[in-house]
């Protein structure tokens, strides 16, 4: 079967590979759309920290059901979105339900081959039935489900003003679902399409330079309520605080290797609630599919990009260049 590989940093082909083996507990699903993010653009180029090649990417997936395997609640046919966090269901984390952050977490298509094949298997208790979902809106769902679960974790209350560092998917992911809990959600970014999409999508928007300004001061007052960054930056992560009121939160969405440094009196001055937010379990992936079933997600207007399997190795590298517009492409298997 068909599937494509990152032989090194730079090199992407269409390759053949063997059907997994199906196993016990395991359920055979044809892919049918993947979503690129942004950690297989990093892949390709080569930035990603802790990766071996050649690796099979893809982790943002949906498909249906070939071979339930026994399944007691899937039957062949079955469209599905597919969680692709394989905890150990033994640690601390995994025992208290946080899946999402288990000690020997592997996730498809960084720790092992991911889902950018025709074909995989996977466990039962990882795959979502999708219902009336569109499978393309079904591939969407897991980089959504990591802003929710950022958003669930914050605790926000209705009415709360929150500052959202970082237009892309992740980013947009968290300002949706801080809105759907009732907050009034401004982005912060320093790219002019990523403000314009911010606006088209009723947000209100900053640049950099705009953090000067009256309007801005006006918003932030002494501080926003939460905060969330999702730039993956060392300096955006490190300013976030300054974005914070006396007794608010800020939530780490992004991921970066390296130190975050604070002044700690700043920290203290505020009383801050400070926290990590990582993946997403199944009951963020459940809230995404009901909030996109009920319209309050624009999921076409944030799928700008698409192709074919065959074309990833011809557009992945260019998209990972190329980024003005793009928020979302969808591979079509």
């Amino acid at each position: 079967m068909r599937a494509i590989s990152c032989a090194a940093p730079g090199e992407l082909a269409l390759i053949e590979i063997e059907r997994p083996a199906l196993k016990a507990g395991w359920v055979r699903v044809g892919i049918r759309h993947i979503g690129i993010c942004g950690t297989d653009y990093h892949i390709y180029e080569g930035k990603h920290p802790f990766l071996q090649y050649p690796r099979i990417m893809g982790h943002e997936l949906s498909g249906v059901v070939l071979d339930a395997n026994g399944a007691t609640s899937l039957r062949d046919g079955d469209p599905v979105v597919i969680n692709p966090y394989l905890p150990c269901g033994h640690c601390p984390a995994c025992r208290e339900g946080k899946t999402n952050c288990c000690e020997t977490l592997s996730v498809l298509g960084v720790h092992g081959d991911g889902g950018m094949t025709e074909e995989i298997v996977m466990p039962e208790a990882n795959l979502y039935p999708a219902g009336d979902l569109s499978l393309r809106d079904a591939a969407m769902v897991e980089f959504l489900a990591i802003g929710a679960h950022a958003v669930r974790r914050t605790e926000l209350k209705p009415g709360w003003r929150v500052l959202v560092v970082g237009g892309g998917p992740i980013g947009l992911g968290a300002a949706f679902f801080a809105r759907i809990a009732g907050a009034d959600v401004t982005i912060l970014d320093a790219a002019a399409d990523k403000l314009a999409a911010a606006r088209g999508f009723g947000f209100g928007a900053a640049s950099l330079a705009d953090r000067e300004g009256e309007a801005f001061k006006a918003k932030m007052g002494s501080g926003f309520d939460a905060v969330f960054d999702a730039t993956g930056a060392i300096p955006a992560m490190n300013q976030a605080i300054h974005y914070c009121r006396n007794g608010g939160a800020l939530t780490l969405v992004g991921v970066v290797k390296g130190t975050l440094s604070w002044e700690d009196p700043e920290i203290h001055r505020r009383e801050l609630t400070i926290r990590a937010s990582r993946n997403a379990t199944r009951e963020d992936f459940e809230h995404v599919m009901s909030a996109i079933r009920r319209g309050d997600v624009p999921t076409d207007r944030l799928a700008t990009h698409a192709t074919s399997l065959d074309d990833v190795p011809k557009n992945l590298p260019k998209w990972a260049h190329e980024r003005e517009g793009l928020i979302k492409a969808i591979i079509t298997v």
